[in-house]
């Protein structure tokens, strides 16, 4: 009977703590066996870390939360190692769903519309940033860290130390989301061809400058042309890859920022202002006021136009045929087959099946054939511009989440964003946030096998890679708005001009429909009057901005081209 009592007694401390042994124990044995010397911090200063998150979380112990993200290696790895370390050393019981990237923002977008608490916190892409302030059903994590949530604020947190602050926080000046992870879209080049004695006389010899890293699209194009058909180690190779299926995955490959590579809207870090790469102009107030050259917006304007045209042009003439029909998934491993030259746009969260022993792109000791580096820009480009893309999946906070559970997710968050643990969670997925991951010794010493990933990280050319704006006001709305109007670019059934045409009226329509129900307030879109592009190419120039350019007559300008490693030693000086 006693002996059943125990029993009794110890499922009931289970049930109300979560864990009956969560503790600086369970915390000693995470970092023994887990972290080691993999971390920002010195033993002591971890050991210091994990004392704080096992005394805030004692309030929330035994409460079960559910947490959601996409799919990728770095939240497999907090789902699977990391939520159950937190919950050993907390007694906070996580459950951190993994599904698809659509399925995420499909769950937050029905707890927003419903008020339900759907989960306890998300990671969603920093591109909804423009939807959370302007609706404001997302906590300003600015306020919560300093009022409700400072409890459960960690003093060790060092926002500063976030690599991808500027991405979250709102054109108030306020964080609304702090980053989990992130990767950009880089140019991928076969490093080893690139540097073969017969490849670079041949080209010197046609084109009549050195084959190099491509800095503008015209050297792109033409190192595209030299090597598809061209025969290397025995067989025929591509000059270019990309992917042209019409779906949804089609949409990213251009709100990913490839209009701002050609040039579309306006100068500004971390994006155009007042007109940004999707096109979309904001006023003084950021207010969205139009998404057509017409309204004053770039979507349509000649640089977007260029940019769908040489998607088109090199897709046809440079890529494997089977491209047309594919997906961004199905397209990723292509280039790690060992037949394409270059390829402009590549995700660098894929870096870790780009080293995998054994793939006619690595070499025997485990160095890579290939090498990162920035992507070229086309002829609308100006310096001051963003060049490319950032994902940036962040953790949000919904204000319809009950007070209690917010917090409980918070420190969850923040654990596994954390100094202690963001060195080790970084050389699992690559993906990394914070400079003080960067600077870490063992990110130097594995840097040969990651292709350039890390100097460019290092490298200040880093700032010029950013995720969408604040100016969209409604992500989930206009991004689904891209994959069908390029999907009709993609197939041929519309020319690049009447697939931008018709994208910048599409967006329009929802931007007229938020103005009408007014649920954004003073934030929320006020739509411009009606001009034609030469109107607009003169405010945009009196107020010494760009976008919307007026049609470069030769957009086929004076290829250039630099050298790798001498690129590399300039980031270095």
């Amino acid at each position: 009977m006693r002996r059943h009592l125990l029993t009794t007694t110890a499922a009931m401390l289970l049930a109300f703590t979560g864990s009956a042994f969560a503790g600086m124990d369970e915390a000693k044995q995470f970092l023994d066996s887990e972290i080691g010397d993999m971390s920002a911090l010195d033993r002591a200063a971890q050991e210091a870390e994990m004392q704080w998150f096992v005394d805030a979380a004692k309030p929330f112990a035994g409460m079960d939360i559910k947490v959601v993200s996409e799919t990728i290696t770095t939240h497999e790895y907090e789902s699977k190692t990391l939520a159950k370390a937190f919950t050993d050393i907390t007694g906070i019981k996580i459950t951190h769903d993994l599904i698809g990237e659509g399925d995420v923002v499909e769950k937050l977008q029905t707890q927003m519309q419903s008020g339900e608490n759907v989960y306890d916190a998300y990671i969603n892409d920093s591109d909804l940033i423009g939807t959370h302030w302007r609706y404001q059903q997302a906590r300003s994590l600015t306020d919560f860290m300093a009022n409700e949530g400072k409890d459960v604020t960690n003093p060790n947190l060092d926002i500063d130390d976030f690599i991808g602050k500027s991405f979250t926080t709102a054109p108030d000046g306020k964080l609304y989301q702090l980053p989990d992870q992130q990767f950009a879209n880089l140019y991928w080049f076969r490093y080893d061809w690139f540097n073969d004695e017969k490849n670079k006389a041949d080209f010197k010899a046609k084109y009549g400058y050195d084959l190099g890293v491509p800095v503008n699209w015209s050297a792109y194009e033409d190192i595209a042309e030299f090597f598809t058909g061209r025969e290397v180690d025995g067989k025929k190779v591509y000059g270019h890859m990309d992917y042209g299926k019409k779906d949804p995955s089609l949409g990213w490959r251009f709100t990913d920022a490839w209009l701002s590579m050609a040039g579309n809207g306006d100068k500004g870090i971390p994006n155009g202002k007042p007109v940004d790469e999707w096109g979309i102009k904001v006023d003084e107030n950021s207010r969205p006021i139009g998404s057509c050259v017409a309204r004053g917006g770039d979507t349509n304007g000649p640089a977007a136009v260029y940019a769908i045209q040489k998607y088109l042009d090199w897709m046809k003439a440079y890529a494997p045929a089977p491209a047309q029909g594919m997906t961004f998934s199905e397209s990723g491993p292509v280039p790690s087959q060992g037949e394409v030259a270059q390829q402009m746009f590549t995700y660098t969260a894929f870096t870790a099946d780009f080293v995998k022993e054994g793939l006619p792109v690595v070499n025997a000791d485990g160095t890579p054939k290939w090498r990162f580096a920035p992507s070229p820009h086309g002829v609308y480009w100006k310096d001051g511009m963003k060049l490319g893309y950032q994902d940036a999946g962040s953790w949000t906070l919904l204000k319809s989440t009950p007070d209690d559970r917010a917090k409980a997710a918070w420190l969850y968050a923040q654990f596994v964003t954390s100094k202690t643990v963001d060195v080790k969670k970084s050389h699992v997925g690559l993906t990394f946030i914070r400079q003080s991951t960067l600077d870490h010794k063992s990110f130097t010493d594995r840097a040969p096998k990651l292709g350039g990933l890390i100097e460019f990280y290092r490298s200040p050319a880093r700032l010029q890679w950013s995720p969408t704006g604040t100016n969209v006001p409604d992500y989930p709305k206009l991004a689904q708005l891209w994959w069908q109007a390029i999907g009709d670019a993609s197939s041929g059934a519309k020319t690049a001009q009447e697939a931008m045409d018709s994208l910048c009226g599409e967006q329009e329509k929802v931007l007229q429909r938020l103005e009408r129900a007014g649920i954004q307030g003073d934030s929320g879109p006020k739509l411009a009057e009606e001009h034609d592009l030469a109107y607009w190419n003169a405010e945009a120039v009196k107020a010494g901005n760009l976008a919307p350019q007026l049609k470069v007559e030769n957009e086929k300008d004076k290829p250039q081209t630099v050298n790798y490693d001498e690129l590399v030693k300039s980031w270095q000086k």
